[in-house]
Formats: C-alpha cells, sequence, structure tokens
C-alpha cells in the first residue's frame, strides 16, 4: 500500500495529524461564500467579541490595577503607615517615643502631628479644613507634600509663621501664594465664661498637589509650635505618623512597635483608616472583571452555533471527504482547527488593542475631552486628577489563557459534531 500510494504521488506524511491538507480545508471554510456567507459573518462576530472582550478586559483590569497602586502611594504618601496616639496622658514625651520606636527593624521615619479640624476661610470663600502642626524637618519628609509643591515654597517653614495648603483648597479660596486665610477653632482660650474659638490668619507660603482631590481640599500644614499654641497643646502632640519599609507586612510591624513604644499607646494602621474603601475597591474590581467575561464567554457561544451551521451547511462536503479517505480524526481536526483560528486571532488582537489602549489610556481621555468637548474623569468626582493604568503581567496571562481557552472548548463539540457524520446518510438524498 505504502508503494502504491508513493507510485501515485501521494505524500505519505499527509496522514499525520494536524497536515498541511487540514489546515487547507479548515482555513477554506473560514472564507465567504455563497452559501457560507452567514457563516462567515457569525465568524467575524465571534472574532470581534472575543477581540474586544479580551482588550476590555486588559483596559479595565489595568484602570483597577492602577486606581489601587495610585491610590495606595497618595493615601499613605500623605497619611502614613501607622498611627500611635496616647492612651492615658497626653503625649508631651513624643521626642522619647519616637526616638525608641525609631531603633525598630523596618521603620523608615517617625514624625509627631498636631491635628485638628478647623475651619478656613478668605475673603472670597471658607470651606472645612484638616490642619495638621508639623516641623519643617519632617514636612520635607513627606512624599506626598514635599514632591509635589507646585507654588512657593517649604524652606524656613518653622520660622515662615505661613501655612501650605493644597491646589484644590487654595482654587476653592481663591487665594494664591501670599494671601492670607483665616483659621477658625472652637478649641480657644478658656475663660470665665467658657472655651471661646480663636481666629488668626496665615499666609499661604506653598502650594502643593497630592494628586488625590479629596485631600488637596481638605489638608493645611502648619508649623509644629504653632500648631501647639492655635490648638492649646502645649509641649505635646496629638498623634504619632510612622511610615514603614513595606506596608504589606504590618502584623509584623505592629507586634514589633508593640515591644518598643515604651508608654500605652492606641495604634492604628493605613488598612484600619482605609479598609472599607480597598475593600470595596477589591470587591469591584473581581465583580468587573466577571461580568466582562462574559463578553467573551458569549463570543465563545457564538463560535459554537458558527461551527454548528458550517457543520450543516458542510455536510455533503465532510462526506465526500470520508469517502475519499479521510478519517474521523481529520475531520475532527479541520474543524478545531477552523474554531480555533477565530479564537486565537481574535486573543492576539485583543491583547495587542488592550495593550495599546492601558498604555495610552490618559492621552485618549484628554483627546476625547478635547475633541467631543466633554470632561471624562472629573478630578472634582474623583479622588484621582488623572486616570491611571497600570499594566500587570499576571493579569494579562491570566485574561489570554482564559479566552483561548474558552474558545478551544467551544469548538469540541461542533468538531465532535463534524467528526461522527455518517457519510452514507449524508449523501443519500444528494
Amino acid at each position: 500500500m505504502r508503494d502504491h500510494a508513493t507510485r501515485d504521488g501521494s505524500d505519505p506524511q499527509s496522514a499525520r495529524p494536524f497536515a498541511a491538507f487540514e489546515w487547507m480545508v479548515a482555513l477554506r471554510y473560514l472564507r465567504a461564500r455563497r452559501a457560507a456567507g452567514f457563516v462567515s459573518v457569525i465568524a467575524g462576530f465571534s472574532f470581534l467579541g472575543i477581540s474586544l472582550g479580551v482588550a476590555t478586559l486588559i483596559v479595565v483590569m489595568s484602570v483597577m490595577n492602577g486606581f489601587h497602586i495610585e491610590l495606595m502611594s497618595k493615601i499613605i504618601g500623605v497619611n502614613g503607615h501607622v498611627f500611635l496616639q496616647p492612651a492615658d496622658t497626653p503625649l508631651n514625651d513624643y521626642d522619647a517615643v519616637i526616638e525608641r520606636i525609631s531603633k525598630t527593624p523596618g521603620l523608615k521615619v517617625a514624625l509627631p502631628l498636631v491635628e485638628s479640624a478647623a475651619g478656613v476661610s478668605s475673603p472670597y470663600q471658607q470651606s472645612g479644613a484638616l490642619v495638621r502642626g508639623v516641623r519643617e524637618r519632617d514636612i520635607k519628609r513627606l512624599p506626598g507634600v514635599a514632591e509635589n509643591v507646585k507654588l512657593g515654597t517649604l524652606d524656613g517653614f518653622d520660622v515662615a509663621e505661613g501655612v501650605a495648603i493644597g491646589q484644590k483648597l487654595a482654587e476653592n479660596l481663591s487665594v494664591r501664594i501670599g494671601d492670607k486665610v483665616t483659621i477658625l477653632t472652637a478649641r480657644g482660650a478658656t475663660t470665665p465664661f467658657g472655651v471661646t474659638p480663636r481666629i488668626k490668619s496665615y499666609p499661604v507660603v506653598a502650594i502643593f498637589q497630592i494628586g488625590v482631590s479629596e485631600f488637596d481640599g481638605i489638608f493645611v500644614f502648619m508649623p509644629f509650635e504653632e500648631a501647639q499654641a492655635f490648638f492649646n497643646k502645649e509641649d505635646e502632640a496629638t498623634l504619632i505618623e510612622a511610615f514603614v519599609d513595606d506596608p504589606e507586612k504590618m502584623d509584623e510591624m505592629r507586634a514589633r512597635l508593640e515591644k518598643t513604644m515604651g508608654r500605652p499607646m492606641i495604634m492604628t494602621d493605613w488598612r484600619q483608616r482605609n479598609k472599607s474603601f480597598f475593600e470595596a475597591l477589591k470587591v469591584e474590581r473581581t465583580v468587573m472583571f466577571f461580568i466582562l467575561t462574559l463578553i467573551v464567554l458569549v463570543a465563545a457561544l457564538n463560535i459554537i452555533s458558527g461551527l454548528t451551521m458550517l457543520v450543516k451547511d458542510k455536510g455533503r462536503a465532510i462526506a465526500i471527504l470520508r469517502t475519499m479517505g479521510a478519517t474521523r480524526g481529520a475531520i475532527l481536526r479541520v474543524f478545531l482547527i477552523t474554531g480555533s483560528a477565530i479564537g486565537i486571532t481574535g486573543t492576539i488582537a485583543g491583547f495587542g488593542l488592550g495593550i495599546v489602549v492601558a498604555k495610552n489610556l490618559e492621552p485618549i481621555r484628554q483627546g476625547l475631552n478635547s475633541l467631543l468637548g466633554l470632561n471624562l474623569f472629573d478630578p472634582n468626582f474623583y479622588f484621582l486628577s488623572r486616570l491611571p493604568s497600570v499594566i500587570v503581567p499576571g493579569d494579562v496571562v491570566m485574561i489570554v489563557t482564559m479566552a483561548l481557552v474558552l474558545s478551544l472548548l467551544a469548538t469540541i463539540f461542533p468538531a465532535w459534531q463534524a467528526a461522527k457524520l455518517d457519510p452514507v446518510e449524508a449523501l443519500r438524498y444528494e
């Protein structure tokens, strides 16, 4: 038989799985022909659905990751990782406590703060604010503030007798560098008639932009000693704020700090202060992933319907191939190649589109705003002033793998139907 096949000019390698003959037939079935035109349209929609599904998943996951990372760096860059508040007695030994905890392995920096809510006003507007008294050497070590000063300077902050405010707050109050703002607190001087409010004006010496609109519109930093006098906290601090090397290992860090504090303190960390926010972000990320996965799933179902119709349409051709010697396995592989080609090419196209969009999301947003006159992602309604996007390779691999697996699974049933087709039944009424 082998010699006969060779004399006839046939290729003995053509019987191998996924031979050139099977690829030729499979790709031929993908082309639009008169009767199979509708099948090719369904294949096109399947390709488009998988491409858009994969691209959308990559972009959305990148945005969610960007939100998480950006908010972590912004919120923690201003608020710190660990907060120590006095439990029984006022915190007038803050320098001694800082000296002790600074020896804790993994602690980067610790600083005392005088913190209180207050009212802030200008001749034009008024607003609520969170006033923080901080020393010059400490505010220059706050990455969220020192690295984002847009106007003015923090040099000489201790002796300038002025305040540093966020850009959004400066815009709300309509003030610039050198203008004065008035700070009002209900915790003023104690008189025979009770505690009277305290009001004092301070020049604006610096304007910073953290990048989180909520923070840029509420924070006011004033010199530490001035804050002590203003809020009646002579020779004491209201809390100690600390930054650590690895904020993800807070349990270990808390255990170390408890051994070095040397006095009763109430300890909280960034997870407790922002727990509900980051939990909501995590849940939203998971829900969005499953919702958008439905796009890929629907596209995979389109592959099933398209291949099922193709099998019905090509019944006579399948029967002829079987009578000419094609095995059930060869027919199975032909339709596996046909369906897989849609899924693989769609996934590759979606991968490329998703990466390009995710890497250029902010320019795309700005371009759409300019072109359509819109204000997409308004900083007044969101925490961040820009649309963040961080591509995590692990997420991309998971999305691509999921799309490929769904596409390959979608081809199995129609391919199996084609393979079990009886050529006698298919040709009986031809």
